[in-house]
């Protein structure tokens, strides 16, 4: 792992670091937040995973969450959207496939599988270099994320309840298998045989079985995404009486933007804290 840059932020450190990975065949980089308590004490790991065509820089300079995650003692982790480089399959002309676009899935068809490895690489390959390199507490993860990042956060926390213990989101695509923006890379992904869409889609996993206590999902009611891409009310029917817990607040007049995830970013670290103590 290599430092690209540090700075000092609310008593903590803010960084930005490069490695190379295995799982993604190529360099990638990540930022990480590291509350003054790390100084003393491992911390709790809290897991930001950005929407389309983002990168690790979104949240770490739009979020505004290194004030409250000083003053609660968490560490915040935000990897880069999908793997990058000139050997990188891609479709320049599509925002809403390949680069920037990794849909946290792991690709099955050529020529994305190569490197589009994304569901390991947040639930394997970066959380043990997170614990390697960093004073993480490991045993307490939580996950949250916006919009494509959102369903990455439901979905890998529906299928890893043991590894997590808090999940939230910002205007998830909680049903990319009825998107309009996620249909066609989840055919060019995973292939046109919709089963294997399922284990990659919050609606689904939970109609096929899959649990998680609690989730806190915010939503922009002014988001123009909201009737075609986003669809909380899908996930709110999915849950009924499974014995999950959902608190979804649709936000009066919020879009989809980081003036609306930083509003309510404290609530959702605090929300998080409270569960990772």
């Amino acid at each position: 792992m290599n430092t690209i840059s540090t700075a000092l932020a609310h008593g903590g450190t803010q960084g930005v670091y490069a490695h190379t990975s295995k799982t993604l065949n190529c360099d990638m980089i990540f930022a990480v937040f590291v509350p003054p308590q790390a100084r003393e004490t491992s911390c709790p790991v809290l897991w930001y995973l950005s929407g389309l065509t983002c990168t690790h820089a979104n949240v770490m300079d739009k979020g505004e969450y290194r004030r409250m995650a000083a003053e609660l003692g968490l560490i915040i982790v935000c990897p880069d959207t999908s793997p990058r480089g000139e050997p990188v399959a891609d479709e320049t002309d599509n925002w809403q496939m390949g680069k920037g676009a990794g849909f946290y899935l792991d690709a099955t068809q050529e020529p994305w599988s190569k490197h589009f490895q994304m569901y390991t690489y947040i639930t394997e390959e970066l959380p043990a270099l997170i614990s390697e390199n960093f004073n993480a507490d490991i045993t307490r993860q939580g996950i949250f994320g916006h919009s494509m990042g959102g369903h990455g956060a439901l979905t890998i926390a529906l299928k890893n309840p043991e590894s997590f213990k808090s999940c939230s989101a910002f205007a998830p695509i909680v049903n990319p298998m009825t998107s309009d923006w996620s249909i066609p890379a989840l055919e060019k992904y995973l292939g046109s045989d919709q089963t294997a869409w399922r284990q990659y889609d919050a609606c689904a996993l939970v109609e096929d079985g899959a649990r998680f206590p609690e989730f806190l999902i915010d939503q922009g009611a002014a988001d123009g995404f909201l009737e075609n891409g986003l669809k909380p009310w899908l996930f709110e029917k999915a849950v009924e009486g499974t014995g999950i817990d959902l608190q979804l607040n649709m936000r009066d007049g919020y879009d989809h933007s980081y003036f609306f995830i930083s509003t309510f970013m404290d609530d959702h670290l605090r929300w998080h804290a409270e569960r990772l103590k």
